[in-house]
């Protein structure tokens, strides 16, 4: 037991210790960083893609107009007409107009996106803090525009602590309002879908979509900044009816090189500033040192995503890390027995193919687990191990003989580990099904044997049933004398509590007779049980005292248990097994019986009807 309880103490300390790790500010970091080299690694093996361009408010459009930001509502105006005439599909602009600035220029800029039929405006979420109290609010384009072209998106661009730019804000929720991004708008719109979001997932074209952080998603980058096809703003709206100041002296007109060249034929266009000035770059896991990206080229990177449906499906936590603790138990008991050489090459070989398999799953299926949660586990585990198997090589081993009672220890060692208040002195009702057995004439027994082999039989005799007790899931309350006191449905519960305390019974009766037949072949004499089965409500938990931990069960439900294994000797039945009518109401379509008698029992003026268990049904197809 202490073996075992080693392993899982072991397992579970490395586990919760990393975690916990992981959960700080620095292991995040770490984490982090290595999912950075991966998405790095899986972004330069993209193609090159031709569907979304971006309209870059760059270096050379400063230098070609010669102004200030922001730049006159006129100019997006000129450059809305010019991309229609360009041919292209959808403009998304990562400019936000949510001031006025002349009237007719704003209402004009709307006309524009009418006269396209397909722009997409940018919009922000912003909160503010009004008396202790949080408030979020939208701060749309100005009405002048949204009258004449309504559409907008979100273009808050959320980021880890660190700074960069992992995932992507599909939308926000403002008094059970949607408000979707950039991305998610422009995709519904191509699309022609409807999302469905629900708590904390998102429906794409069919699909179950599990959120980060309820509205986000991580972003699968196709590659670094300029990945996607780049062209000056200044270079769209130069055509022969806008005059930039250097054209004073001699004409360059790019707008028609685009149109002869089908630039934009068919593509979805987002605009957006890229100049270091402007301030709307990021960090990004894909960029190299001191890169950054534009927003707008964020943007463009969720739209292909969400276009090609390349989502990065991450493992949920719950999931993720019942699977490494399993793993880690497995590991724990496996450490045990080894050498501490020989668990460091096999923590060696077990880390590099989990390594394999996190970055296959990632690079080409999409699939992310936790990159180094388990290889920091392995390594700490062995560590621990390291460290007891040198502490253990150094003490002087005892060999400690435990009594019958510790048969009950797994259950209650993994309930105090789940649930430690569950072991606080005290105790709760529950329903549970209680087993008495007692061996017939046992004093008798004990005074016509030696001392040993008394002893003997009783320790072969109470193995078995204790091993029967534990495989029909229930628990060895305690030993009284010769006698065994098993509970089920506590302090686990289980199913069909009832049924499994009559298959235990005679389940035992079955032991007991390999016994019997066994000790006639030794020409020794065999013993005869009793069995009382009752079903009922009693006070279980600790009712021990401060100094001595007692599991158990009282109450009368216990009581009756008690009496009907007592009373079994007075009738003839074909197992020696009699349960309760309150036992028969939860078994009566699962078992043969047989009435006995209405009896009153000891402590009781209330007749009990009391029954014989003559066989178990078919157990395979009763669920267990």
């Amino acid at each position: 037991m202490k073996k075992y309880l080693l392993i899982f103490v072991f397992a579970l300390a490395t586990f919760l210790s990393t975690v916990v790790f992981y959960c700080t500010g620095f292991g995040e970091h770490i984490e982090h960083k290595a999912y950075d080299l991966m998405l790095k690694y899986k972004s330069h093996r993209s193609q090159k893609i031709d569907d979304i361009v971006i309209v870059a408010v760059d270096d050379e459009t400063f230098q070609a107009l010669d102004i200030q930001w922001p730049f006159p509502r006129e100019y997006h105006a000129h450059l809305i007409r010019n991309l229609k005439k360009l041919g292209a599909k959808q403009i998304i602009f990562d400019i936000e107009f949510s001031e006025p600035y002349k009237k007719e220029a704003d209402i004009d800029l709307g006309k524009a996106a009418a006269e396209h039929g397909n722009v997409i405006f940018a919009g922000k979420i912003y909160q503010t803090n009004d008396n202790n109290y949080l408030k979020t609010t939208t701060l749309p384009p100005i009405s002048d525009i949204r009258s004449q072209s309504p559409i907008w998106g979100l273009v808050n661009m959320p980021s880890d602590s660190d700074g960069f730019v992992r995932k992507y804000a599909l939308f926000q929720t403002i008094n059970n309002d949607h408000y979707y991004s950039l991305a998610l708008k422009s995709y519904s719109i191509i699309q022609n879908d409807t999302i469905s979001i629900h708590n904390n997932t998102i429906k794409i074209d069919d699909k179950n979509l599990s959120l980060l952080g309820n509205n986000e998603l991580l972003i699968n980058y196709y590659g670094p900044a300029k990945f996607f096809k780049h062209f000056s703003y200044s270079s769209v709206i130069d055509d022969s009816a806008f005059v930039l100041p250097m054209e004073e002296f001699f004409e360059i007109n790019d707008f028609y090189h685009l149109e002869d060249t089908n630039a934009f034929k068919d593509k979805i266009v987002l605009v957006g500033a890229t100049v270091d000035e402007l301030k709307d770059n990021f960090h990004t896991p894909v960029n190299n040192k001191n890169q950054l990206m534009a927003g707008v080229e964020i943007h463009a990177n969720m739209l292909q995503m969400l276009l090609d449906k390349n989502y990065l499906t991450t493992v949920p936590k719950v999931f993720n890390y019942a699977f490494i603790f399993i793993i880690i138990i497995l590991l724990s008991s496996f450490y045990y027995k080894l050498k501490p050489l020989s668990s460091l090459l096999y923590s060696l070989l077990f880390i590099t193919l989990y390594i394999i398999i996190v970055f296959f799953l990632f690079t080409f299926k999409n699939y992310l687990l936790t990159i180094l949660l388990l290889p920091t586990i392995i390594l700490l585990l062995y560590l621990s191990y390291l460290v007891y198997h040198y502490v253990q090589e150094n003490k002087e081993k005892k060999a400690i003989k435990k009594t019958f009672q510790h048969y009950m220890a797994p259950a209650l060692v993994k309930e105090l580990l789940k649930s430690p208040d569950k072991v606080k002195y005290g105790g709760s009702q529950q329903e549970v099904s209680v087993l008495f057995s007692d061996i017939r004439g046992f004093t008798t027994y004990s005074e016509s044997h030696g001392v040993e082999d008394t002893v003997s039989m009783l320790r072969e005799y109470l193995t078995e049933m204790v091993n029967t007790i534990i495989d029909n899931q229930g628990i060895l309350d305690k030993f009284i004398g010769d006698a065994v006191m098993a509970l089920f449905n506590t302090p686990v519960p289980i199913e069909n509590h009832a049924y499994k305390a009559c298959c235990c019974a005679m389940d035992m009766i079955e032991s007991l007779r390999k016994l019997q037949r066994k000790w006639i072949n030794e020409g020794k004499e065999i013993i005869n049980i009793g069995i009382g089965v009752n079903t009922g409500t009693a006070v279980v938990g600790n009712l021990g005292s401060e100094q001595i931990f007692d599991y158990t069960a009282i109450g009368d439900t216990i009581n009756l248990g008690a009496r009907l294994e007592s009373i079994n000797k007075d009738y003839s039945t074909v197992n020696g097994i009699i349960i309760s009518e309150f036992t028969l109401e939860y078994v009566k379509d699962l078992i043969k019986y047989e009435y006995l008698d209405e009896v009153i029992v000891k402590g009781k003026t209330k007749p009990i009807k009391i029954y014989q268990l003559i066989e178990i049904l078919d157990r395979g197809n009763i669920k267990k």
